[in-house]
Formats: C-alpha cells, sequence, structure tokens
C-alpha cells in the first residue's frame, strides 16, 4: 500500500512548498514531488513559482523557479540533468536515456525540451523528470527497479486512456508486473468546476461508463484516471491522491480555467538517486 504525500516546507517566505513522499525516499531513493505555487520569483499574473517556460514569463525567472524547486526536494545537485517535454495533449510517451538529461532544462536557452510529448519515463539515475500543470491532471508512477514516469492528462489523454497506456510501458520497461507500479495523482480541476460539452461527455460516458459524469454534471477526471489506471492492472491500494481541486485553491496552485487562461504552472517530478 502506498503512504500518504506529505507537504516539505520551510519558514522561510522565499522557499518553494512541495508535496512528497519521505516513506517512498527513504524505502527505494526515489524522489516525487508536486509543487505549489508560493515561493517563487515570478510577477503577477505568474506569480510566484511558475516552472513554465511557454506562459509569457520571464525566462530568468522561470530559471530561478526550477532551481528552487529541485533545493526544495534536495535535487540542487541535478539542475542541468533537469528534464522537461513539449506537453500537446497527444499521446506520446518518450523514453529518457542517459544521453538526452538535461532537455528542455533551461527555459533560457540550451537543449530544447522533448517535443510533442506528454509522458516522460526513464530507469536513469540523476535524471530528474519534471511536466508542467494548470488544472490537467499531474500523475507519476513509480516501479519496481526502480524506474519512473511523469504523466499529463488533460481531458484528451484520459480519453485515451494515457495514464493506463503509461503504467504498462512503465511495467514493460522496468520488467515488473503493473500491479506492482505505484501511483501518485497531483492537485487538478475537479468535476464542480469543470463543465465540458455534451459532446464531450458523451465520449467519456461511452468509454468509462457513468462514473465519468459527477453529481454535478461536471467531467470527473479522477474517476476517468483511476478507471484507466485499474484497466492496466494497477492495484487500487497503490494510488495516493493530493485530492485538492485547483480551481478551488489558486493561492496554492495555478488553474488555467479560474484564472481567465493566462496564468502560471505548477509542476510533477520524479527522480532516482544515485545509489551511494
Amino acid at each position: 500500500m502506498v503512504s500518504a504525500l506529505s507537504l516539505r516546507e520551510s519558514d522561510s517566505p522565499h522557499s518553494a512548498r512541495v508535496w512528497t513522499d519521505e516513506v517512498l525516499l527513504s524505502a527505494s531513493g526515489v524522489v516525487v514531488g508536486f509543487s505549489e505555487r508560493g515561493g517563487g520569483v515570478s510577477q503577477a499574473p505568474f506569480d510566484s513559482l511558475n516552472l513554465g517556460s511557454h506562459v509569457g514569463d520571464d525566462p530568468v525567472a522561470v530559471d530561478q523557479n526550477r532551481r528552487r524547486m529541485l533545493d526544495a526536494l534536495g535535487l540542487d545537485a541535478f539542475r542541468e540533468q533537469l528534464t522537461m517535454a513539449e506537453q500537446v495533449h497527444g499521446e506520446r510517451i518518450a523514453l529518457v536515456r542517459a544521453a538526452d538529461a538535461g532537455s528542455g532544462a533551461f527555459a533560457g536557452g540550451g537543449r530544447p525540451a522533448f517535443a510533442g510529448t506528454d509522458v516522460l519515463i526513464t530507469r536513469e539515475a540523476g535524471v530528474p523528470l519534471a511536466l508542467c500543470f494548470a488544472d490537467c491532471v499531474p500523475i507519476i508512477l513509480v516501479a519496481p527497479g526502480p524506474a519512473v514516469a511523469v504523466v499529463h492528462a488533460g481531458w484528451r489523454g484520459a480519453l485515451s486512456s494515457l495514464p493506463g497506456k503509461a503504467a504498462l510501458e512503465l511495467a514493460r520497461v522496468a520488467r515488473c508486473e503493473p500491479s506492482t507500479v505505484t501511483v501518485y495523482i497531483g492537485p487538478h480541476i475537479g468535476a464542480c468546476h469543470y463543465q465540458v460539452s455534451p459532446e464531450v461527455m458523451s465520449q467519456f460516458v461511452y468509454a468509462f461508463g457513468t462514473l465519468a459524469r459527477a453529481a454535478s454534471g461536471g467531467l470527473n477526471l479522477d474517476a476517468v484516471v483511476s478507471a484507466s489506471l485499474d484497466r492496466a492492472g494497477v492495484a487500487p491500494c497503490n494510488i495516493a491522491r493530493l485530492g485538492t481541486c485547483t480551481a478551488e485553491t489558486t493561492d496554492r496552485f495555478f488553474s488555467y480555467r479560474a484564472e481567465g487562461g493566462r496564468t502560471g504552472r505548477h509542476s510533477a517530478l520524479a527522480c532516482i538517486l544515485p545509489r551511494p
């Protein structure tokens, strides 16, 4: 059974706040983290720990924010190996090898991020993987070995069952059973704030049944993601949730919908620590 996420924070107002699993770190040497929006240097409307390089923020500020996030997770030594992707709401899954480390690490230049990719997987130690979010569902997968993946699932990714596909691919890479994969679901927009068109909702109901439609009438991304993982063979007891709606907590997380489409991005990150 997966342990719960806990908040790691400092008394300093200039420190990033991140949700992580300390038990996982001790047991397997894997760092996972979901960042909040406070403790950064970006100005409004990207205030303050914006980690996205594609929203119009100052690249210098974004790079400083990324360093603060890594510092908060004890990963400052791997700043140049940070690996990110150009997310497109697609289905491409990329395997990150040692030679790929550092792709997209710096907003102000350097090697480009993985193009057109919404899932990053690696077995390499010392290579932090990170994707950016502001309502879509951030998912971190950890397999024995270890191997890790970070998944970006908006409604298109959820509808295509990208979380389950990522779990199956990670299990293949790690040579393990999907039932042994541990999953962390980060902050995302809740069904009470996520109205979609009747056409989109009908596609979800057809693919996943009535669980996709919440009592409020909104799209229940959490239920859909959970069903996708279940179909892939992930054990329900191996899933931990932060359980926070981004649209209701814009003081802590970025929300594209609640903030009128102009805002920053928080992040989901996973990293395998090198063995001593």
